[in-house]
């Protein structure tokens, strides 16, 4: 539900901008990569390393490792 939300919302933002109707598909899965990239911890970029996603340092770290918790840290605000 939530993926098919967000690809229709691309969809409509990419009509709005007057792309082309054929291009609309493509243009929506690029945003949803993107909304992935930031909405899910394992696609995101590790922050040692920026070559790498968060889920492949856990890989080459080992293979059997699993994230059971994570917490977030903001710097300077409330």
């Amino acid at each position: 539900a939530l993926l098919e939300k967000e690809k229709e919302i691309a969809r409509e933002q990419a009509r709005a901008e007057g792309k082309p109707e054929h291009l609309l598909d493509k243009i929506a899965l690029g945003k949803l990569e993107k909304f992935f990239k930031e909405a899910v911890l394992l696609e995101q970029e590790y922050f040692k390393d920026s070559q790498k996603s968060v889920g492949q340092y856990l890989k080459s770290v080992s293979p059997t490792l699993t994230v059971a918790e994570f917490v977030r840290f903001q710097v300077g605000g409330k």
